[in-house]
């Protein structure tokens, strides 16, 4: 009994030994492992990481490529194109100004053309202002005349007004003309009579039938005149 049972404890001894050793020369073997002989997932992965890359410069390379490519086929600017446009700036400038300078002449007409309208308008306000008191005198004389009845007063006060009035208008250029003894002159006088006189040559104005007046230089009436014949 005793013999068999230290036989049995000697071969469970040998067997673990044995165990412990196989798994001692599974490890090495692991160790010992080539590369090559790596798990698949790892393979699989660096694969994957090798083929990004190349499609990667692939691509750029295309990139680079077509860009070259629309380099070369787009056609160089041309100086004119730049000379055009600035012309056409200039233009639409001059343009712009035309418009303002336009306008700007169209309301100075306008306005010129009210003035003118205004100064036709009122010219005779200031001669109309100084004739008020001469048509004041008139009004007193008149009045006066008929309170009293004294017609030689009367004929006084108007032989006033008449020379206040002659010397306004005397201030204001008129003149009137003096035509008795003168030569007849169709740019001064008119005539509507011809009459034989032995105390005047041929064409003289023998008498004056309506006075005529120069204002200023100008002709405003002529007079009307007979003429010896």
């Amino acid at each position: 009994m005793t013999e068999a049972r230290n036989a049995a404890a000697e071969e469970r001894l040998e067997q673990e030994a044995a165990a412990e050793g196989g798994e001692a020369a599974n490890a090495d073997n692991e160790r010992d492992r080539p590369a090559a002989e790596a798990p698949a997932d790892t393979l699989n992965a660096e694969a994957n990481a090798a083929e990004s890359r190349e499609g990667e410069a692939d691509a750029s390379a295309a990139g680079e490529e077509t860009a070259e490519q629309e380099a070369e086929a787009a056609p160089e600017a041309d100086p004119r194109d730049a000379r055009i446009a600035e012309l056409e700036s200039q233009i639409e400038e001059y343009r712009q100004r035309l418009l303002r300078a336009q306008a700007d002449f169209d309301n100075f007409r306008r306005r010129t053309q009210r003035e003118k309208e205004e100064l036709a308008k009122y010219a005779s306000m200031e001669l109309i202002s100084r004739l008020l008191p001469v048509l004041d005198n008139f009004e007193r004389a008149i009045g006066a005349s008929k309170d009293s009845g004294d017609f030689e007063a009367l004929a006084k006060g108007v032989d006033m007004i008449h020379r206040q009035l002659l010397q306004l208008l005397e201030q204001e250029g008129l003149k009137p003309m003096e035509t008795v003894g003168q030569p007849f002159n169709p740019e001064f006088h008119e005539a509507v009579m011809r009459v034989e006189s032995d105390e005047h040559e041929e064409g003289t104005v023998v008498e004056e039938l309506q006075r005529g007046y120069i204002l200023k230089d100008r002709v405003i009436r002529p007079a009307m005149v007979k003429v010896s014949g």
